[in-house]
């Protein structure tokens, strides 16, 4: 096994760097015993090809100044390979590619791929760069395995999962790890071994696309296996880590931890640097010391969807016939201000102006504006469609079953508060801006003590405030809990319709919901009642009590945003007047909090 030596002091400062891409000539060829390779990675693209907002329907834009997309990833590589030379650079993926936009929703269920067999616009931007490997993420199972095998099949490039095991057995679904021979001019070839792991959610949140057909290991577990097979046969060890770091989970403890990859770093030896993913950090260096060996391991994570290109330059030594890594580093490219690889988006160009013209479809005219901007913190009208449509599609199912007669309720949450309807002419893209996840439509049967857990979990969402004085609402949201240290998102915060109650923001998490009832009376403890609910929250994700034991009741694999589509065209006119039910509030004590 190679000797590989610590992070030096210098090292570990010039990672913290924050840089911007900047051209520079040719570095001069090094001596033969001596080599640095350079690696660029990305993370969690979703989707995003061009910089172009298609919910906005404009160059994506926001207040911090990143800008996004392959297009202004390839003019980065491009840059570094022209600095560094082409034959000593690498270029990886670190997952999350096939879901997160407009553009590969369309190429997944409105024109899928796996049908037309034409190349899917991710792969085209991916291979117009020339990616060297990339792992897949939890979203590459959003769509179903044969739309991952169709991409697989169009990429130039191996894709990766390591923990992704067939079905009752102990062999991989995708190829665990590729090693790349670099071979540099005046150099001995480098052999570069890349390991890829993937979060084990997947198994919840996506448990009908993969269940009965693939299994997911620990990625620990994984590690151990994997690490020492590419280590004997590489002369530097990359692990691609599509998970984030702290070992935070938003499922049961049925399914291994969510974010290992310090874990890995710090109790598997062998690895040189670790990529990072999963959790849409920036976190350009990060530096654990691996127990067994004392030896540091550098961790990166670039921004996502593409706002930054990790660089991480891999100082190399012959040492007794053999290269040894004798020093790491890594530093963040950012995309903002770059000009778009003309060859990127010519190789996606037409996908793109046929999801831009697809998107902006009229399906109907709204009454009024109708904003979600609040919802988070008030009932609104536009959460209130989503309900509505939620709960006729359950009812109209339920309809002749012997459930018919039980109240059918339903949970939305906030996913967007850019999200609106403006006054007048509403396209797919304001229903897609509204409800932005690919999620399908499931209904459960829950009992009155069930629902007021499942509201108690939810109110989490909220931090205590005093019983007298100002509040500031906006303030109050987002509280850090012991799964969600950093805050809760709004998606976590699940609202219900059907019933009426009020979460009191003044006592304690465990004890806000006050009023629960339904039509004037209070639910009782054994009540039961029909829950619309989408795949995600249902098969577990966020942790919710209940919700991913109780018995299903209504699964028809229909998309909550096709069917919000499907509506809005049905009735050509979005009126709240029709929908809008105003069945919760915040309170303090028994005053409402709001106005």
């Amino acid at each position: 096994m190679r000797r590989r030596t610590t992070l030096s002091v210098a090292a570990a400062a010039a990672a913290l760097t924050m840089a911007p891409l900047s051209p520079a000539a040719a570095a001069p060829q090094q001596a033969s015993d001596d080599l640095t390779l350079t690696m660029l990675a990305t993370t969690d693209l979703h989707g995003r090809v061009q910089n172009w907002d298609y919910f906005a329907d404009r160059p994506y834009s926001e207040r911090a100044g990143y800008e996004t997309g392959l297009a202004k990833v390839a003019t980065v590589v491009d840059s570094v390979r022209a600095e560094r030379g082409e034959e000593s650079v690498l270029v990886v993926d670190n997952g999350d590619f096939l879901q997160g936009t407009p553009l590969t929703y369309y190429y997944a269920k409105q024109e899928p791929v796996t049908e037309t067999r034409v190349e899917h616009p991710m792969a085209a931007a991916y291979d117009a760069i020339g990616y060297d490997a990339q792992v897949v993420g939890n979203h590459e199972f959003n769509y179903g395995l044969d739309l991952l095998r169709a991409y697989e099949k169009d990429v130039d490039h191996p894709v990766l999962g390591a923990n992704v095991l067939r079905e009752g057995t102990p062999r991989p679904y995708l190829k665990p790890y590729t090693i790349e021979t670099m071979r540099v001019p005046g150099h001995r070839p480098v052999k570069v071994g890349i390991l890829g792991l993937t979060t084990p959610g997947s198994a919840i949140w996506d448990k009908g696309n993969v269940e009965g057909r693939v299994t997911f290991q620990d990625m620990v577990e994984a590690a151990e296996k994997w690490v020492p097979v590419v280590d004997r046969k590489a002369d530097v060890v990359v692990v691609l880590s599509h998970a984030g770091v702290g070992g935070t989970s938003s499922y049961g403890p049925e399914v291994p931890t969510e974010n290992p990859t310090d874990v890995i770093a710090r109790t598997v030896p062998g690895i040189d640097a670790m990529v990072v993913g999963h959790t849409h950090r920036n976190a350009p260096s990060h530096v654990v010391t691996n127990e067994v060996t004392g030896e540091e391991v550098l961790l990166t994570q670039p921004y996502r969807w593409g706002a930054t290109v990790s660089q991480v330059d891999i100082d190399l030594q012959q040492v007794r016939g053999r290269w040894d890594v004798v020093g790491t580093s890594a530093r963040a490219l950012s995309t903002a201000g770059v000009a778009e690889s003309r060859e990127v988006l010519d190789a996606t160009a037409e996908a793109h102006a046929t999801t831009v013209e697809y998107v902006n479809q009229v399906v109907a005219q709204s009454a009024q504006e109708l904003s979600a901007v609040t919802s988070r913190y008030e009932d609104t009208a536009i959460l209130d469609f989503i309900q509505d449509v939620q709960t006729d599609t359950v009812a109209a199912a339920l309809e002749g079953t012997d459930r018919a007669d039980l109240p059918v309720l339903s949970i939305a949450a906030p996913f967007s508060r850019e999200a609106v309807f403006p006054a007048g002419d509403v396209t797919i893209r304001d229903i897609a801006g509204l409800y932005i996840y690919d999620n399908t439509l499931e209904a459960v049967e829950l009992t009155g003590a069930q629902l007021e857990e499942y509201l108690e979990f939810s109110a989490r969402y909220f931090q205590q405030v005093p019983a007298t004085g100002d509040v500031d609402v906006e303030a109050i949201t987002n509280a850090p809990t012991t799964e969600a240290p950093t805050g809760t998102p709004d998606y976590n915060f699940d609202i219900l319709s059907g019933v009426e109650y009020g979460i009191d923001v003044s006592q304690p998490v465990g004890s806000r919901i006050v009023g629960l009832s339904y039509e004037g009376q209070p639910v009782a403890d054994d009540d039961r009642f029909v829950v619309a609910v989408n795949n995600y929250r249902r098969s577990g994700g966020g942790g919710f009590p209940h919700i991913s034991t109780a018995p299903v009741v209504y699964n028809e694999q229909l998309e909550i945003r096709q069917l919000l589509i499907e509506r809005a065209q049905a009735d050509g006119v979005i009126d709240p007047a029709e929908f809008f039910v105003e069945n919760w509030q915040l309170v303090r004590g028994d005053q409402p909090l709001l106005p």
